[in-house]
């Protein structure tokens, strides 16, 4: 009979910090080395947690939120929250009933509607690059698509695109240059100056209702279980979006970018063939998945021969799943005709990712356009990537040399 380990067991212990930058460029090869080793591992950063790296326990979690739950989804536990970020740390079945309000908000009608306006969002910033020999790919593109469709499908002013750039920076980094203490005290403060930008928000449209109905609007006209949702569960549902539809789409976009520089083999496979996009972005959202959520463990479970407790924090990372060989043949090199392509990059169970639909849209978008518009380009040797590890995992600078000599 095998020995059940516990959190304890000297074989299950390994130095993983899922916020340390020494991980940023070597993530996959640890997460490769953790499957090895110890499939379920233990950490002791941040007071202790479990690390999956196989694809079924981790699919398994997610589709069990009766012992995993989502009421806690960081490690540590705040990014600067004031409560639940809804729905994505609400059980079920309070999270069924946030989930019918905001669902048809994202539905796949209501993003084919936004097609056209970001085509043309997608064509004016390649217009900008074009101009340029070299330019960072992630100011001038891979930030402002995402962060400009977010305020147009919210309804806001276009303007504020930096700072809520700089806010989701913010809460989602931190600053390296500061203590973990400093740190929470810094994501707080911009916490509470997300929470005031929404707060006025919703006091323009009370005062002065407008005639185009935006998703504010929709959400101040919701109702949970026969009441209206209180200004603080829209608060917490728009800081969620906030979140989840700027980091997360400019680090595929930006990931994507430079896997291809580096490969114009395979890049060239999409300038040859706009019909392969479909599924070169399932592969790219395979190959480099950017969340790595937490859940907290309800009652005592084993998972692949690990005892976990009730309180115990475990660390899911949608990029060990997907990378997994157990699950994927040669899964450390890209197809773009990867067919069948189970991939968990937008999580699965109840907090499937509600945004799912806007973010391949704009990602199909923008390999349809930068391929067909900007064929050529390459990293700069002399000024690589600068990428950054955290639960949304992505890149801080992206040089990028354009043209035909490239």
């Amino acid at each position: 009979m095998t020995e059940l380990k516990d959190a304890s067991s000297p074989d299950v212990q390994y130095d993983f910090d899922i916020h340390s930058p020494d991980q940023a460029d070597i993530v996959y090869d640890t997460y490769a080395d953790m499957r090895a080793k110890c499939p379920v591992a233990h950490s002791k950063a941040y007071d202790g947690h479990f690390v999956v790296t196989t694809y079924d326990e981790i699919h398994d979690i997610l589709r069990n939120p009766s012992v995993f739950s989502s009421s806690v989804i960081n490690v540590p536990a705040s990014i600067g929250q004031d409560g639940e970020m809804i729905p994505i740390q609400i059980d079920p079945p309070d999270h069924t009933t946030y989930r019918a309000i905001i669902n048809p908000l994202f539905s796949p009608k209501r993003m084919r509607d936004l097609e056209p306006q970001i085509r043309d969002l997608v064509n004016e910033l390649i217009d900008g690059m074009l101009g340029s020999k070299k330019v960072d790919f992630i100011e001038a593109f891979a930030k402002e698509l995402p962060s400009q469709v977010f305020l147009a499908l919210m309804g806001w002013d276009v303007a504020d695109a930096q700072k809520l750039n700089h806010w989701t920076d913010v809460m989602v980094l931190g600053d390296p240059t500061l203590s973990d203490e400093e740190n929470e005290a810094l994501r707080e403060a911009t916490g509470m100056e997300v929470y005031a930008y929404f707060a006025e928000m919703i006091d323009e449209r009370t005062e002065n209702p407008g005639a185009a109905e935006d998703i504010t609007q929709i959400l101040m006209k919701s109702t949970f279980e026969g009441r209206d949702l209180t200004q603080f569960e829209i608060l917490n549902i728009l800081l969620l979006m906030m979140i989840g539809g700027l980091h997360t789409v400019q680090g595929q976009l930006a990931h994507s970018v430079i896997y291809f520089a580096e490969n114009p083999h395979v890049r060239k496979q999409l300038v040859d063939d706009e019909d392969l996009v479909p599924t070169a972005v399932e592969e790219m959202l395979r190959y480099e998945s950017a969340v790595c959520p937490a859940r907290k463990v309800t009652e005592d479970v084993v998972v692949n021969g690990v005892q976990m407790l009730a309180g115990d924090m475990v660390l899911i990372p949608f990029g060990a799943a997907n990378r997994d060989p157990g699950k994927f043949d040669d899964p450390d090199t890209v197809d773009l005709t990867r067919e069948p392509n189970p991939h968990l990059a937008f999580g699965a169970g109840n907090h499937r990712c509600v945004g799912s639909h806007l973010a391949r849209l704009e990602l199909r978008i923008a390999f349809e356009e930068l391929h067909r518009r900007m064929p050529d380009y390459r990293l700069d040797p002399e000024d690589p990537p600068v990428r950054h590890l955290s639960q949304v995992k992505g890149v801080v600078r992206l040089p990028l040399i354009i043209g035909e000599s490239a």
